[in-house]
């Protein structure tokens, strides 16, 4: 069975910091790409960070220079840590497993509620 667990999310004042973790199970986890993506109400799901199988990262740029992506794939972990968090940061964020080849399944985790108060 597969699944994506994430965690540490929360409330947060505006500059603050938080790390989520999303730990992986029933995967081949090591050479797979992982995503964090985030959805605000009202606004489309958007990719945040993502980094492959050899630790090659990603940002999309309202977030380049605060949030940091990395992985243990000794523990099935993937990690994001936000700095300076701002209100636009408020979104629920989801863990992504990208598929291995285009005809495999990708996953999803189920969320974890990240709020940043002015």
């Amino acid at each position: 069975q597969v699944q994506l667990v994430e965690s540490g999310g929360g409330l947060v004042q505006t500059g603050g910091s938080l790390r989520l973790s999303c730990a992986a199970s029933g995967i081949i986890f090591s050479n797979r790409n992982m995503g964090w993506y985030r959805q605000a109400p009202g606004k489309q799901r958007e990719l945040v960070a993502s980094i492959t199988g050899v630790g090659n990262t990603n940002y999309v740029d309202s977030v380049k220079g605060r949030f940091t992506i990395s992985r243990d794939n000794a523990k099935n972990t993937v990690y994001l840590q936000m700095n300076s968090l701002k209100p636009a940061d408020t979104a629920v964020y989801y863990c992504h497993a990208d598929r291995l080849l285009p005809w495999r399944p990708d996953y999803w985790g189920q969320g974890t509620q990240v709020t940043v108060s002015s």
